[in-house]
């Protein structure tokens, strides 16, 4: 039987604002998704731009509410999600930061307070580390963000394009980090890329979205094969 830890079911997301003074815009942004994951798994979201890849990392995490659907996680599992800065306080520093994403994921304070020292070194901050977050560029709070995730040893990670910004030689060490998490331990991983060969070379299973739906989803060798041919065929 499997161990499953995470399910979506019928998820769906519409977006609506005024656009003049008796009229609304109203945008689907996911429609009835539904998908499940297995502990362990590294599950890859594949799409485009407006796919709804990053609306519905955000619903996962609770950072959006969905407009229709239920997100269920296994009740002794602990989630983070990995964002450019999403859920950084502007106003902190980097290692204010990371000691209270820490405690919120149940470090002590004293646990959190020593956390800061690996996670300084590993996003290569520097004198950063001590300014507020509202001075960093995208790519630095991406590090920060991979970087305090990656020691924070949560169950599952929820990676949102936090390997596509920032200096090569850094990409290349958080994919390493990453993947040395994914091949030690237990942890489960939604990953979210523009790169298709990146989640093709982390991911086991993958699910392409596609205007909101769902197009694909199952082995990642058969979604990549859908998802570039459909490429090549717009070519």
């Amino acid at each position: 039987m499997s161990d499953i830890v995470l399910t979506c079911e019928g998820v769906s997301l519409t977006y609506k604002s005024r656009n003049g003074l008796f009229s609304s815009f109203t945008h689907k942004a996911l429609s009835d998704v539904s998908f499940s994951i297995n502990k362990g798994e590294v599950f890859g979201i594949l799409g485009g731009n407006g796919s709804g890849k990053s609306s519905l990392l955000g619903i996962i995490a609770g950072v959006i509410p969905a407009t229709t659907g239920t997100v269920i996680i296994a009740p002794d599992k602990q989630t983070s999600l990995l964002s450019l800065g999403l859920g950084f306080n502007n106003s902190l520093s980097g290692r204010d930061n990371t000691i209270l994403s820490a405690m919120l994921n149940g470090f002590s304070q004293k646990e959190a307070k020593d956390l800061t020292y690996k996670v300084k070194e590993f996003s290569e901050l520097a004198d950063f580390y001590e300014q507020p977050v509202r001075t960093y560029s995208s790519g630095m709070r991406s590090k920060l963000g991979f970087a305090t995730a990656l020691y924070t040893d949560v169950d599952i990670l929820l990676i949102d394009e936090v390997l596509s910004v920032g200096d090569q030689l850094f990409k290349n060490k958080a994919e390493e980090a990453l993947l040395k998490i994914i091949n030690n331990n237990d942890k489960t991983v939604i990953f979210v890329s523009h790169s298709a060969q990146q989640v093709k070379r982390i991911c086991q299973q993958a699910m392409w979205l596609d205007k909101g739906k769902i197009k694909v989803i199952g082995d990642i060798t058969d979604v990549m094969n859908c998802y570039q041919t459909n490429f090549k065929n717009i070519g």
